[in-house]
């Protein structure tokens, strides 16, 4: 245990995530009957855009996609797999759903320290964060002509992007960024797949809204009693009345 590196299982987790989105956009180019190309630049897209996102937004250097040779193999792996292999059945799905959830809050995790390392405050820290862990699938989808699906009518994703970002950004500050990584991970891990698990969403606008209420209609009214009786108010917003001004007399 003296000799435990918790980096080389956060690199481990982050590769994993890497190929599993290289796996989900050739998945989406095999939907859209793509060739090879596609596979590759939909793997790529879904793969590093969320951190080529990140280092661009930060101008610290150069992409660390483009400099570290494994996330690009990573990257290319996950598209060869996609093209070849058509992957079906409930236990692919569920791997590929638990690898990226996974990789989803750690990437949030280090969006948010690298933020907060150049010397970003907390809250434009973990709208980094964010950023990076859903970065890349928003991409590809807009490359190929969807809505993303972090926009709604899916389970919690940006959520738990949002809840890893801001663990980590407290636990850094605390000085206990390896902690924050692993907390981050877990937590996002475990709110995705069990959101998958449940069908949480976040509610729409017509089904959490307020209403205004209504002025309730007089006592022993009834339809026939409107039409023919005394003129009344309609129901909803009163409308404004209009007196006669003082002193001011009809002309005949």
């Amino acid at each position: 245990m003296a000799n435990f590196d918790p980096e080389a299982v956060f690199n481990v987790v982050d590769l994993a995530g890497v190929l599993a989105n290289g796996v989900l956009g050739g998945a989406v180019a095999r939907q859209l009957r793509m060739d090879p190309v596609g596979f590759l630049v939909l793997a790529l897209t879904s793969a590093l855009g969320g951190g080529v996102l990140r280092d661009t937004l930060l101008q610290d250097g150069t992409p660390v996609a483009l400099t570290n040779p494994a996330y690009l193999m990573a990257a290319i792996a996950g598209a060869f797999i996609a093209y070849l292999i058509e992957l079906k059945g409930k236990w692919a799905n569920r791997f590929l759903i638990i690898i990226d959830a996974l990789a989803l809050g750690c990437w949030a995790a280090t969006g948010t320290s690298k933020a907060l390392t150049v010397g970003l405050e907390w809250l434009p820290a973990i709208l980094i964060g964010v950023a990076t862990a859903v970065g890349g699938g928003m991409i590809r989808d807009i490359v190929v002509g969807r809505v993303p699906a972090i926009f709604g009518g899916n389970t919690l994703y940006a959520t738990g992007a949002m809840v890893a970002a801001v663990e980590m950004a407290i636990l850094y500050r605390l000085g206990l960024p390896n902690v924050g990584m692993a907390a981050a991970i877990v937590t996002a891990a475990v709110l995705c797949t069990v959101a998958r698990r449940r069908g949480w969403r976040l509610p729409a606008p017509g089904e959490w809204s307020v209403r205004m209420s209504r002025r309730p209609r007089p006592a022993g009214s009834s339809a026939a009693g409107r039409r023919n009786g005394p003129k009344r108010e309609q129901q909803g917003w009163p409308r404004p009345r209009f007196g006669r001004i003082p002193g001011l007399r009809r002309k005949t």
